[in-house]
């Protein structure tokens, strides 16, 4: 699992195109965004780089955090 701050997200328009943003890179992981604490958790085998592109090309910031 990858975990992401997402500092920029305000609304649950941002959630939902920061949740479309990473469904892009695999429509089947699993993700649990918390606009609150503005936490992204995505559950894939896919390379948590390709993931933190297509959250900054959704115009957003993505950092990833250590696990």
């Amino acid at each position: 699992m990858y975990s992401f701050q997402v500092k920029d997200m305000t609304c649950g328009h941002c959630v939902a195109t920061v949740e479309k943003a990473i469904k892009s890179v695999d429509g089947r992981a699993q993700v649990d965004i918390n606009l609150q604490t503005s936490a992204v958790n995505i559950q894939s085998d896919i390379e948590p780089t390709r993931f933190a592109e297509a959250i900054a090309e959704a115009g957003y910031t993505g950092e990833l955090q250590a696990a």
